[in-house]
């Protein structure tokens, strides 16, 4: 289920579209008087939609459509282009631009980066988003003192994944990471796992307390204790080696919950440390990637939950669209469920295996 927290707003130009199962633009074309421009079938499902949903024309909303550009802008923190289908941007940039031509907006992308090699929307001094009526950011890397500048500024955008700033509230559209890491601990513990610890990053970024969240309630859900011995955090480039996993085996873990990291040698040195130190995946140790598992191999598919990349770009449109719509109105947050992935690498834990 879709987790929203937005404040009390009118029924929105997208909201009237999927209604009368038109476009956007046509929707905005009728609002704006322009009806003559639409066929009369089409015009009267509209206006049919318009009564049902109780729309009433914002005349400031009218007035920034008027001068407004129907440019949507896309902004990354960092270096996304170009991308393959298999890279982890692309999905989300393909939900973009495929609902902004559903909306009939075009897309302008900014991605150029200040002297120092730092991305930053007001590099060089003053926001250059403002070519675009209203922006999708993106990127693990961000520059938070932007996100506040453009809030002050009453700039319209929307995050794609879940972002704070001290002070502010950002409007975003994330994954769920809190919810899909607390059904994975659940599903563990249902197959008899007791002891179920959280490799963590130590960087410490929304996605990661989140995932932390889930592992926590997680555990509470399922009746088993939560201790801080069941949280190991290490850095980017830190190795599991085969002492640091034996001493998670000996201590009674049995599962273990792996948040993804940049790199793809983390599950490399996993199996690797795994094998050093004479441990079965999964049969001695179940391990679960907590998002995009690392690519499969010829002996190993990881289970994991995919993130729902393509809608969070979709949704990042229509919340924008909406934003543009209601100049003033409440920041919007929604958060979208993840969806399990099985792979070979849970099972059983030794102990319930032997008990049944």
């Amino acid at each position: 289920m879709m987790s929203t927290r937005r404040g009390s707003r009118r029924p929105t130009q997208v909201e009237i579209a999927r209604l009368a199962g038109v476009s956007q633009a046509t929707v905005s074309t009728v609002v704006n008087g322009n009806g003559a421009q639409v066929s009369e079938e089409k015009r009267q499902r509209v206006l049919d939609a318009i009564a049902q949903l109780g729309y009433s024309v914002n005349p400031m909303a009218r007035g920034l459509r008027g001068g407004g550009n129907r440019i949507l802008g896309l902004y990354t923190f960092e270096s996304v282009f170009p991308v393959s289908e298999r890279d982890f941007y692309f999905p989300f940039l393909l939900g973009v631009e495929a609902e902004a031509a559903l909306l009939g907006y075009d897309m302008l992308l900014f991605t150029s980066a200040g002297v120092s090699g730092e991305r930053s929307v007001y590099a060089g001094g003053s926001n250059r988003l403002l070519k675009a009526d209203g922006c999708v950011l993106l990127g693990r890397h961000l520059a938070r003192d932007d996100l506040a500048r453009l809030t002050r500024e009453d700039f319209p955008f929307v995050f794609i994944g879940r972002r704070e700033v001290d002070g502010v509230e950002l409007s975003y559209v994330g994954a769920d990471y809190a919810a899909a890491t607390s059904s994975m601990v659940r599903r563990l513990a249902a197959m008899g796992h007791r002891r179920i610890l959280l490799l963590k990053q130590s960087n410490g970024d929304e996605p990661s307390a989140d995932r932390e969240a889930g592992h926590r309630d997680g555990l509470a859900e399922a009746g088993l204790a939560y201790g801080p011995e069941l949280v190991h955090v290490i850095s980017e480039n830190a190795e599991v080696d085969a002492e640091l996993m034996r001493s998670w085996i000996d201590a009674g873990v049995t599962a273990i919950l792996v948040e993804p990291s940049e790199s793809a040698g983390l599950a490399e040195a996993i199996e690797r440390a795994a094998e050093q130190a004479g441990i079965h995946i999964p049969g001695d140790c179940s391990v679960v990637f907590l998002g995009e598992a690392p690519a499969p191999t010829a002996t190993r598919i990881w289970t994991s939950f995919a993130l729902p990349r393509t809608e969070m770009g979709r949704e990042a449109v229509q919340m924008l669209v909406r934003l543009l719509e209601e100049p003033g109105a409440d920041a919007q947050q929604v958060l979208l469920p993840c969806k399990p992935t099985d792979g070979n690498s849970i099972a059983l834990s030794p102990t319930f295996r032997v008990q049944a």
